[in-house]
């Protein structure tokens, strides 16, 4: 499955649990997740993964104890010993406010024999004997997952009444830890977009932006261990068409807000995505959920030609009542054989040169899958350049628009292609130059190409001061050698 493509359907929305279950379903190791939050201080044993049957349909269930707090790094994280079991087999279809307003000092022994009289803002309060599993410590963030990121989120301002993390400590706290740069690079990623988000909507600086205690340690799980998680499987590219966000009202803290929830709409607004309202008066898609998706997808658009390889089904944690409440991760090898794409064209006579590569890297960003520059020559004698674009239906018009933004063009033609395409996968292999991809393309199977990556190549090379020829011939001979 490693470096193929990664299509994600959202829907019943996007929360960062049903992500992780949808990963794991796909394939990827829970052991590999698990490490990764020993790294951090999380621990493993506050993930559990269950199978549940959401609208009939099989999927990964994630479950995050979050009591306590974060632990230190690898083996020393999480010593409580729980002895009540986390079997999650009772579901909360009460609807919790969950807005936090109590203390958290966790000083209490977690011998389970005592009540928790936390006031929570149930409309119903009842007292914890533990006798059930933990979902009530971590309410669910929406009709999907966990409360602490949905009300706002996870983050609340730095004054806040009850325990918490402040955004710079976790975010040095991954910036320190044992992980792959990958997963590292996309946890901060994720975490970056959220704080950004809410220190906006909050207006007051990133630096002030906290996290709820118990919220932290949910987010915390469910982002970093979709990180090492993403890591693993090392897509080439991923698409989403658009992610359901709901509709109506949600209470939070700061009252009655909206649907979209103003964190997560915050966090796609920025991000450019693709939001579809979803037909349902409730919140779908957490903060969490869009920061994921705005931080992973590479394209907002249908999933492309090819073959799916492997799907897997993340649950969310209510039912709804007209759709398994589910997120589908597919992993797709892309097909050979012909394929309709459009090409655009615009003449340009009267465009500095030193802005011909920030708009050729902003028709990249728009979607295109190439882009090229041809010189010409135009009326009275003028030397001129076309820049062209190749770019999906899904795609056209944000490129085009890239294009008239950019650019110092009035118009553009378009017009349909045919191509062919040979099926594309990208193989990482060792050097001793380091790690370089290198992409793969076979025709019925059998290998007709291999490339190295150019930057992976140019990079390495600098590194170790050698020539990127020597880099580049060290990448092809390894992959020869594995194959």
């Amino acid at each position: 499955m490693k470096g193929l493509h990664l299509h994600l359907d959202c829907a019943s929305g996007a929360a960062g649990d049903m992500t992780l279950g949808a990963l794991i379903d796909l394939g990827v190791p829970v052991e590999v997740i698990g490490e990764a939050l020993d790294a951090i201080g999380a621990g493993r044993r506050r993930l559990h993964v269950t199978r549940v049957t959401k609208g009939g349909i099989a999927a990964v269930d994630v479950k995050v104890d979050a009591t306590g707090s974060l632990g230190a790094p690898a083996a020393h994280a999480h010593a409580h010993d729980h002895a009540h079991s986390h079997d999650h087999a009772h579901s909360h279809d009460h609807a919790h406010d969950h807005a936090h307003d109590h203390a958290h000092d966790h000083a209490h022994a977690h011998d389970h024999a005592h009540s928790h009289d936390h006031a929570h803002s149930h409309d119903h309060v009842h007292s914890h004997d533990h006798t059930h599993s933990h979902d009530d410590v971590h309410s669910h963030d929406d009709a999907n997952s966990h409360s602490h990121d949905h009300t706002h989120a996870a983050f609340s301002r730095r004054n806040a009444s009850h325990a918490h993390y402040h955004y710079g400590a976790i975010r040095a706290r991954i910036a320190a830890a044992a992980l792959t740069e990958e997963t590292k690079r996309r946890a901060l990623d994720i975490f970056d977009r959220l704080a950004r988000a809410e220190a906006k909507l909050h207006g007051t600086a990133i630096q002030d932006v906290a996290l709820h205690e118990v919220g932290a340690i949910d987010s915390v799980v469910d982002i970093v261990g979709t990180a090492a998680a993403l890591a693993w499987l090392e897509p080439a590219s991923v698409t989403c068409t658009s992610v359901a966000m709901g509709h109506g009202t949600l209470s939070c803290a700061h009252g009655v807000l909206p649907v979209p929830a103003p964190a997560a709409l915050e966090v796609l607004r920025e991000a450019k995505g693709v939001m579809a309202d979803g037909g349902l008066p409730r919140e779908l898609c957490t903060p969490t959920g869009a920061a994921i998706l705005a931080a992973t997808v590479t394209q907002w658009a249908p999933a492309p030609t090819g073959r799916p390889v492997a799907v897997g089904w993340g649950a969310g944690d209510w039912d709804l009542p007209d759709r398994a409440n589910v997120l589908r991760a597919t992993v797709m090898e892309p097909a050979a054989g012909a394929a309709s794409v459009w090409q655009v064209d615009a003449n340009i006579d009267d465009m500095s040169p030193e802005l011909c590569g920030p708009a050729g890297e902003a028709v990249f960003a728009a979607g295109a899958l190439d882009v090229w520059w041809t010189s010409i020559m135009m009326k009275k004698g003028r030397p001129a350049l076309v820049l062209s674009a190749l770019v999906e239906t899904a795609a056209r018009d944000a490129v085009i628009a890239a294009i008239l933004r950019e650019t110092t063009t009035i118009g553009v033609r378009f017009a349909p292609r045919e191509r062919t395409v040979l099926a594309r996968s990208t193989v990482i292999v060792s050097t001793r130059y380091g790690t370089i991809p290198i992409k793969v393309a076979r025709d019925a199977g059998a290998v007709v190409n291999a490339a190295p990556e150019y930057e992976a190549c140019a990079e390495a090379a600098r590194t170790h001061g050698v020539a990127v020829k020597l880099v580049f011939a060290a990448a092809v001979a390894a992959f020869d050698a594995g194959r």
